[in-house]
């Protein structure tokens, strides 16, 4: 997993309620176990005026300039609801969202984010506001930094200091590791336990 740095990224508001996995990416749109090639059916019901054709749906904000280079993602209560499908965060992850800001996420999609480098940062509506009304001046220009080692974002003269994030979702996110990396980095404690294990109980 690579890892989370320091950044400034324009801003794509998609302020809609309960935007759910399958609108993330519809079912139809999962024809692998890959993380690779996910990217095209990200949103397609919305993003495209026929499926089939893939031809653009213009008023979808994420086929907008500049929002169609958007590396923040600020929506509604409740993102990522609905299903556990993992392939949601991985056609965000490839389409280039980094980070995604609501007001609440669904459980599973918010740690399936910690797992895939993507940072799911939540903050009240009121902060969000402000965050799309300082964006919508000048999106290309005004864009959004995000410190996550000091738990800050940054826009013109603001800023919101200690956005909340457990310290091991925090730690995993700035160091690139998942959990799997994270066991192989206590490898040689588990070779000495299963060396221990074996010497007294030989018969396993």
């Amino acid at each position: 997993m690579k890892p989370f740095e320091t950044f400034s990224g324009i801003v794509a508001p998609l302020i809609r309620m309960n935007i759910d996995t399958d609108a993330i990416i519809p079912s139809r749109e999962m024809k692998s176990v890959s993380k690779k090639g996910l990217a095209d059916g990200l949103f397609s019901d919305w993003r495209y005026e026929s499926v089939e054709s893939r031809k653009e749906n213009k008023d979808f904000i994420l086929n907008q300039s500049p929002f169609n280079e958007a590396a923040i993602l600020l929506s509604g209560k409740n993102f990522g609801c609905g299903s556990s499908r993992e392939h949601a965060v991985w056609a965000l992850s490839e389409w280039g969202i980094k980070v995604i800001i609501a007001p609440s996420f669904g459980s599973i999609f918010y740690n399936n984010c910690i797992k895939n480098g993507l940072l799911p940062i939540t903050l009240g509506e009121n902060k969000i506001d402000l965050i799309e009304n300082f964006v919508s001046i000048d999106p290309l220009k005004n864009q959004l930094a995000v410190d996550l080692a000091n738990k800050v974002l940054s826009f013109g003269k603001k800023t919101i200091e200690d956005f909340p994030i457990e310290t091991k979702d925090q730690e995993s996110l700035i160091n690139g590791l998942d959990q799997i990396e994270q066991t192989l980095e206590k490898i040689s404690l588990v070779n000495d336990f299963e060396k221990f294990h074996k010497t007294k109980n030989p018969w396993l």
